[in-house]
């Protein structure tokens, strides 16, 4: 079983950046995709930035353009640089990856990061 440990979290203020880190027990380079997702109190989770094996990525439009996806392989890490921070960003974050013929999907135990005005 994979498991994913995240760090990074914390209290930032409003145009501040975090990296967030998701060290993973498995080559990430065999990942098929990777992934952060967030929850805010009261609402859905919902996708932030994914990319795939493939090299397709993904980021919610309301991150394009200020956080950026990427892994490490020599660390086994995905990070998530996120810049230009607004209250709004305030939530859990969860790591996710998908490995494996059977698509088996892993999640993180969150990093909460608040962003003050």
């Amino acid at each position: 079983q994979v498991q994913l440990v995240e760090s990074g979290g914390g209290l930032v203020q409003a145009g501040g950046s975090l990296r967030l880190s998701c060290a993973v027990s498995k080559s990430i380079s065999r990942l098929n995709a990777m992934g952060w997702y967030r929850q805010a109190p009261g609402k859905q989770r919902e996708l932030v930035a994914a990319t795939t094996s493939g090299g397709s990525t993904n980021y919610a439009d309301s991150v394009k353009g200020r956080f950026t996806i990427s892994g490490d392989n020599a660390e086994n890490t995905v990070y998530l640089q996120m810049n230009s921070l607004k209250p709004e960003d305030s939530a859990v974050y969860y790591c996710n990856v998908n490995y494996g013929a059977f698509k088996i999907e892993v999640w993180g135990q969150g990093t909460l990061v608040t962003v003050s005005s």
